[in-house]
C-alpha cells in the first residue's frame, strides 16, 4: 500500500471512537517493529520521524524505509514528521514523501502560531498531505526541543477553537499535562480541560507525551476525543534493555545482528501492546 495522509486514518478513529497509534522511528529494525506489530494486530499506523531522527538516518533514508514498509503492508501507513519547527523543515519533508507533516510553532505567539501554520497548511494540502499543529506548550525534552517545567503550558480552549476556526488545521496537539521524555512520577492529565477543547473544536486531538502515563488514563483522553497518541521514549526504553541484556550475558559478542534482534522483537510488543491499549486493533 502507498503512503497515506493521517486524516485518513483519523477519520476511521472518530467514527470508531479509538485512536491510532503514532509510533517513532530511528532506524531500521525501529521501523520493522512499527510495521510487524502493526500486521499482528491489523492496525492503522502513524510512523513519524522527528527532526533528530531525520538528522540521525538522514532525509532520504528516513523516506526509503517507510515506504518500503508501506509497500509491504496489508494495513494502512502514514509516515508523519512529528515536531517540524521550520517552514522550510516541512517543505523538505513534504518534497522527499512524506504524507503527513507536524508544524510546531507553540513557542510562538497565538498570532504567529496561526500564521506559521495557515502558511504550511496553503502547500499541504495543495499536496494532499496533512498537517498537525501544536497549542499550548508540552513539557520535557524530545531530540533538540525542550520545554522546561516550568515554561509548560497547558492549552487554553477559547484559544484552541480560535486556532482551529483560522487555519483549518487537521489535528491539533493539546498540552493537557503529558510530557515529553521520562517521567519522574505519575502524570496527572486535565481531563475537564480536554472535555472543554473538544467541545469546541471539531479536529482529532493530539496526545504527545504518552509513554509512561497510566493505560486507563489513556483510554479515557480516547474517551473524551484523543485519536491520535505519540509513543517514543517506551520504545526506546525496551529496545536498548533488549540490548543490554545481550551483552550483558556475552560481552564479547559483536554480531550487530545478534544485538539487534532481540531488540526489534522488544520494540514489536510494545508496540503491540500501546496498539491494544489505543482500541485500534482489528480496524485496519
Amino acid at each position: 500500500m502507498a503512503l497515506v495522509p493521517i486524516t485518513e486514518l483519523l477519520k476511521e478513529a472518530e467514527a470508531g471512537g479509538y485512536a491510532v497509534g503514532a509510533f517513532n522511528c530511528n532506524n531500521m529494525e525501529i521501523v520493522q517493529a512499527i510495521i510487524a506489530a502493526a500486521e499482528a494486530e491489523k492496525a492503522p499506523v502513524i510512523m513519524q520521524a522527528s527532526q533528530g531522527a531525520i538528522k540521525y538516518a538522514g532525509l532520504d533514508y528516513i523516506v526509503a524505509m517507510a515506504r518500503t514498509a508501506a509497500e509491504k503492508a496489508t494495513v494502512p501507513v502514514a509516515l508523519h514528521l512529528d515536531h517540524g519547527t521550520s517552514f522550510e523543515q516541512v517543505m523538505k519533508c513534504i518534497r522527499a514523501g512524506f504524507s503527513s507533516v507536524m508544524i510546531d510553532g507553540s513557542k510562538l505567539p497565538l498570532e504567529e502560531n496561526i500564521a506559521l501554520t495557515k502558511k504550511v497548511i496553503d502547500v499541504a494540502h495543495a499536496v494532499g498531505v496533512s498537517v498537525e499543529a501544536e497549542l499550548g506548550k508540552i513539557g520535557g525534552t524530545e531530540d533538540d526541543i525542550s520545554v522546561d517545567e516550568k515554561e509548560a503550558l497547558f492549552t487554553d480552549p477559547e484559544e484552541a477553537r480560535i486556532f482551529v476556526e483560522r487555519t483549518g488545521v487537521d489535528a491539533l496537539a493539546v498540552a493537557i499535562g503529558t510530557a515529553h521524555g521520562q517521567y519522574k512520577g505519575v502524570p496527572r492529565l486535565d481531563f475537564e480541560r480536554l472535555k472543554k477543547i473538544r467541545s469546541l473544536v471539531n479536529v482529532p486531538i493530539v496526545l504527545h507525551g504518552s509513554s509512561g502515563v497510566p493505560d486507563e488514563a489513556i483510554q479515557e483522553a480516547i474517551r473524551l476525543g484523543v485519536r491520535k497518541v505519540n509513543i517514543d521514549t517506551n520504545i526506546r526504553e525496551a529496545f536498548v534493555a533488549a540490548m543490554r541484556e545481550v551483552l550483558a550475558r556475552d560481552e564479547k559478542e559483536i554480531d550487530p545482528r545478534k544485538v539487534l534482534t532481540p531488540a526489534r522483537e522488544a520494540a514489536i510488543e510494545v508496540i503491540r501492546e500501546k496498539i491494544r491499549v489505543f482500541g485500534s486493533s482489528g480496524k485496519a
